[in-house]
């Protein structure tokens, strides 16, 4: 359905923020600023309803971007980085119909206008002379309230897919520990009479051949994976034969014990290439009494009972005491039957991977389907 267009100017007061953002004192008033939350403030500077539009780019580097518009109503801060907009006449524009056009519309009515080239801007006058559909106020309440609904019901299926993960991730873990629980306690052993511990070093930075190589030297900000088979840093052979920083093999399971990472989880990976490891971590090479795999799921699934050995030391830094750790009793089954449930484990963790992709991938279909669905609201085809 085609409406008539109006000016923003002529259905609009623009108002200018004049709050900066970092400088502005906290209180009881709602404070608008680019970022999707809300800050607070002590005064304010408008009372009503308005849709306010940030003025600079939110990715920079020379991008034309606007992430998102903001609807507000009674007493609020704006940010000097955004400009309000106030309906002149309630009865002619209604601050939500606005407000929801312009998040739609945004890469068609605003976007295009920014200017600049580092720094990626808007400027007031040509929002003002942006054009919009204007239907009947009545016809305007009716599309709000069913792009609103719209919203709504793609909401619920983002929280229900969500809770489906999380409900999935909670079977997954608490299967893990069922199983080892199952194992008697006759079987657990501390981890000194399993593994041997190896220690990592940092080569001198004195001596550029040393970081001059191909052999991955691993710290903690490596430990985003369960199988390691690379790092962000490198070192020479040299450096393995004249520093502390030792080559280790293939299976070594590695452990962060020193970081402020410990204060949320103790991360532990299989090595899958020849490496060397950081002073902020520990090698724990198998015995033959027990596989690499099985170790290092033990240490996944038990990893809460791992940070309560976790303290703090200098500097509010946390650490694992290395007796600590190998007092750790694990359990520990006849080889055979530790690789049965590493497959099976590993099956599991499949199952969950695929339920992840799964909903990912229908998030990414919903995401590009939803403006096409709002849009048609907007013309009145639904």
């Amino acid at each position: 359905m085609n409406y008539a267009k109006s000016k923003i100017a002529d259905i609009c007061t623009m108002v200018k923020g004049t709050y900066p953002t970092m400088k502005t004192p906290p209180g009881e008033y709602p404070f608008v600023v680019t970022a999707a939350y809300r800050r607070t403030a002590s005064t304010y500077q408008i009372d009503g309803e308005a849709v306010c539009i940030p003025l600079i780019s939110s990715t920079g580097h020379g991008d034309a971007a606007i992430h998102r518009v903001h609807y507000q109503d009674g007493k609020f801060a704006l940010a000097n980085l955004l400009v309000a907009l106030i309906p002149k006449d309630k009865n002619i524009c209604s601050a939500k119909y606005l407000y929801h056009l312009l998040m739609v519309k945004k890469d068609e009515y605003l976007v295009p206008l920014m200017r600049g080239t580092a720094n990626v801007s808007l400027k007031e006058q040509d929002i003002a002379e942006v054009e919009i559909p204007l239907p009947p106020l009545e016809e305007q309440r009716q599309i709000v309230a069913r792009v609103e609904e719209l919203m709504g019901k793609v909401e619920e299926v983002r929280s229900l897919r969500q809770k489906a993960l999380e409900e999935t991730e909670v079977l997954r873990v608490s299967s893990t520990k069922v199983i080892f629980n199952e194992l008697t306690q006759a079987d657990r052993q501390p981890l000194r009479e399993l593994v041997t511990v190896q220690g990592g070093g940092t080569p001198s930075k004195q001596n550029p051949f040393f970081w001059e190589g191909s052999i991955p030297w691993i710290s903690p900000k490596d430990m985003k994976r369960r199988e390691i088979n690379d790092s962000i840093d490198h070192i020479s052979e040299e450096a393995t034969l004249k520093s502390p920083a030792k080559l280790l093999e293939i299976g070594s399971v590695l452990i962060v014990v020193r970081g402020m990472i410990l204060a949320h989880t103790v991360p532990s990976a299989i090595l899958k290439v020849p490496a060397v490891i950081n002073q902020d971590m520990k090698a724990l090479i198998p015995s033959k009494k027990i596989t690499p795999e099985y170790l290092c799921c033990v240490l996944w699934t038990f990893n809460d009972l791992l940070l309560e050995l976790v303290e703090k030391s200098t500097h509010d830094t946390r650490k694992l005491e290395t007796p600590k750790l190998l007092n750790f009793k694990i359990p520990v089954p006849l080889l055979p039957e530790q690789r049965r449930i590493v497959s099976y484990l590993n099956e599991l963790q499949v199952k969950v991977d695929k339920t992840k992709r799964l909903r990912e991938e229908a998030m990414k279909e919903l995401d590009a389907l939803l403006p096409s669905i709002l849009d048609k609201a907007f013309k009145g085809e639904l």
